[in-house]
């Protein structure tokens, strides 16, 4: 199971632009789950993030922050879907 991760915060236009291309590309991977966690809600997500949101993570590392290209995250979940199979 690959473990994708979006972190951001309600009202963060940037989040709200990369929310559905993570969401669509992680639909297309069975194997991989979405969790989708806001820095307000926890002071060290907010420490470590807050000037990089959105930050998507894949198995817990950093793929990207700000902006989020499609073509990229697929290829990054087909190679960690690899690596755990």
């Amino acid at each position: 199971m690959v473990e994708i991760t979006l972190i951001g915060k309600p009202g963060c236009h940037l989040c709200d632009e990369a929310r559905p291309i993570v969401e669509r590309v992680v639909a297309g991977f069975p194997e991989a789950t979405l969790t989708e966690l806001s820095i307000l809600d926890d002071p060290a997500l907010e420490s470590r993030w807050h000037d990089d949101i959105p930050v998507v993570l894949i198995d817990g590392r950093q793929h990207s922050a700000w902006r989020v290209d499609a073509g990229k995250l697929t290829d990054r979940i087909q190679a960690a879907t690899a690596a755990t199979s």
